[in-house]
């Protein structure tokens, strides 16, 4: 969906803003649950560090998902391929689905320099190039939570999931430094466009609502204990200027903000939140909590 633009929109920034994924140019990437109309394209950028940084959660979810040889894993918005290429290393036959179609390439590309049996094609959530009961694992790390519909994303998980399939998927808990960045970097960006509120994002970590969601599709959810990951750098500042030179977001978000001159009130806005919400004096120490949920049939 696109929305209605204001005359002064920049070509450019309407080109990057119509791609794959919600639109809103938090740090990191995945940690923005957003349901907001605008979309981009998440090969803009330098999303390969934003990966890096996620990697542990990934290697949590495999671990949890616990993939068997042969067994058929789907990744759904797999990115760089950071969950795929740890499922086909067990001996998994892996499928990475993602929009974004660089990020595609470069998993393609670690994949066959790894040796892994693992096929990266482009799809959504909500529209997964697959046929009815596929998958032995269905994945999705921070990758379902950016679904614009998520009823739409539940139903095709279910239905590519075999009669023993099982649904892993990770999530943040909307608390935080990182959680306040990604809210006051969404407004900025939404303000910048002229687009109406966001509706409330779907409460993807929480058991209850996960509940509701598979629950009518045939399936019984668990949530392990919280996971946290820390993102660090030499001080606030680094960090900052590393997530608004690579992040696709950010690169996004400033086609948008600049030409208005709302660039370095954002980045002002920013740096304040990582300051108070730093736990390391003499660095940068930032600590964001996950829930790792299954879902399965009975």
């Amino acid at each position: 969906m696109t929305l209605p633009l204001e005359m002064s929109r920049p070509k450019r920034a309407n080109r990057l803003w119509r791609g794959s994924s919600a639109a809103n140019p938090g740090l990191p990437a995945s940690l923005l649950p957003v349901n907001s109309p605008p979309r981009l394209d998440w090969s803009v950028g330098r999303y390969e560090q934003v990966a890096e940084q996620l990697l542990p959660a990934a290697r949590v979810a495999v671990d949890r998902a616990a993939p068997a040889e042969g067994e058929h894993v789907v990744d759904v918005g797999c990115g760089t391929g950071n969950a795929s290429l740890l499922a086909a290393a067990r001996g998994a036959r892996v499928t990475g689905v993602d929009p974004a179609a660089r990020l595609l390439e470069v998993a393609r590309a670690m994949a066959k320099e790894r040796g892994l049996d693992a096929t990266f094609v482009s799809g959504e959530a909500a529209a997964l190039p697959l046929g009815d009961g596929e998958a032995d694992v269905v994945l999705s790390v921070f990758g379902m939570i950016f679904a614009s519909d998520p009823a739409a994303a539940a139903t095709e998980l279910a239905r590519v999931a075999g009669p023993a399939g099982r649904i892993i998927l990770t999530a943040w808990i909307p608390e935080g430094a990182i959680s306040e960045l990604a809210r006051a970097s969404r407004q900025a960006v939404m303000d910048a466009l002229g687009a109406p509120p966001a509706p409330q994002p779907f409460a993807w970590h929480d058991r209850d609502a996960l509940a509701g969601l598979f629950g009518p599709r045939g399936f019984e959810v668990e949530i392990a204990p919280q996971e946290q990951i820390a993102f660090t750098a030499s001080s606030p500042r680094d960090y900052l200027e590393v997530e608004s030179g690579e992040h696709p977001l950010w690169v996004s978000g400033r086609a948008v903000l600049e030409p208005l001159g709302r660039v370095d009130a954002l980045r002002e806005q920013a740096l304040e939140i990582l300051e108070r919400g730093n736990e390391d004096p003499s660095a940068f120490r930032v600590t964001s909590r996950y829930v790792v949920a299954t879902a399965r049939r009975p």
